[in-house]
């Protein structure tokens, strides 16, 4: 029998909670409260890095040494522009026109520490990693988009749409893992667990 605590989850976001259940892992929620604003001339793919190691490392300071913390960070990548969440409804309707009828990409990192006291003198025991999709979205009809912007689900959304939910109209492709876009790559999970805690 596994004694082990669960595994903690250093994320709010229902979506990533979903894809640790599909995945079977047994997790608890505690998630943390970083200031999440790019850098100056900070890349899309160093902001979700830098992001999900800080959210992972916060919350393993809270926890023993054997607790197994995830923390993730996603966004949308537009030509090297980062595309957040929206701040506003008319936020989410200027991304959504701009991500129209082209490609863009999507970065999700995944960090895993163990539980306990982070500082640069105490050691940095944790591994980060990066997974990138390609969305390709069809022309969005002025509409169509109206109707997605009612619906409120565009407003906590890297890139103001959820591809597993109404957007998903918008999609003419994915290149790469659906996962990745959603928030939490199940490959690169898989292997960040596998390798740093046995599990």
């Amino acid at each position: 029998m596994n004694d082990r605590p669960p595994l903690v989850l250093a994320s709010r976001s229902p979506r990533r909670a979903d894809i640790l259940t599909q995945m079977g892992v047994p997790f608890v929620v505690d998630s943390a409260d970083i200031d999440e604003t790019p850098l100056p001339i900070e890349t899309p793919r160093e902001l979700v890095m830098r992001l999900a190691t800080a959210k992972c490392l916060a919350v393993a300071a809270r926890h023993p040494a054997d607790t197994v913390v995830l923390g993730a960070d996603t966004t949308v990548d537009v030509d090297g522009e980062i595309f957040g969440t929206p701040t506003h409804i008319d936020h989410a309707r200027t991304m959504l026109r701009r991500l129209s009828g082209r490609t863009h990409l999507v970065h999700t990192a995944v960090c895993v520490a163990h539980g306990g006291d982070h500082r640069a003198d105490r050691g940095t025991d944790h591994r980060t990693a990066l997974d990138t999709a390609a969305v390709s979205m069809h022309p969005i009809d002025a509409d169509l988009l109206e109707r997605y912007l009612a619906t409120g689900e565009s407003l906590d959304k890297a890139g103001a749409y959820a591809i597993q939910g109404e957007a998903a109209m918008f999609v003419e492709r994915v290149t790469g893992h659906l996962t990745t876009v959603v928030g939490l790559p199940v490959r690169v999970v898989e292997q960040l667990l596998a390798s740093f805690s046995g599990r």
